[in-house]
């Protein structure tokens, strides 16, 4: 997101600028790798009122304009993160935390005791 200006980012894509689609932008920066229902939870507690389909739809909006990134990780629901950039992921099957890391850190992922069964 452009300088964490989630409006600039918006205006940036030709996005028209909602307090939800905001709220999401926000909630992203500060819970990278969020499921659907984390992210509804979180713009509820700024919003109030609001459906996870309209949650969705912002997602739908802001990944297909490229702010966004849909993850599909093996065994897990989707998860959404800002970083748009070309990475690579490791998720804990035990706790479900996802991190980033890129491909030459496979190894040093290993090393901290992942097992890296496919990389994404």
């Amino acid at each position: 997101m452009r300088a964490g200006d989630p409006v600039a980012a918006l205006r940036g894509v030709s996005l028209r600028v909602t307090k939800q689609r905001i709220a999401v932008l926000e909630v992203l920066r500060n819970r990278p790798h969020a499921a659907l229902e984390h992210i509804r939870d979180e713009v509820r507690e700024k919003l109030g009122s609001v459906s996870a389909q309209a949650v969705y739809d912002v997602l739908a909006a802001l990944v297909g304009a490229g702010l966004v990134r849909r993850l599909e990780l093996p065994g897990s629901r989707a998860r959404f993160e800002l970083r748009t950039d070309d990475h690579d992921h490791v998720a804990c099957r035990e706790c479900g935390a996802v991190a980033d890391v890129e491909r030459v850190d496979l190894p040093r992922a290993e090393e901290n005791g992942y097992r890296i069964d496919a990389p994404r």
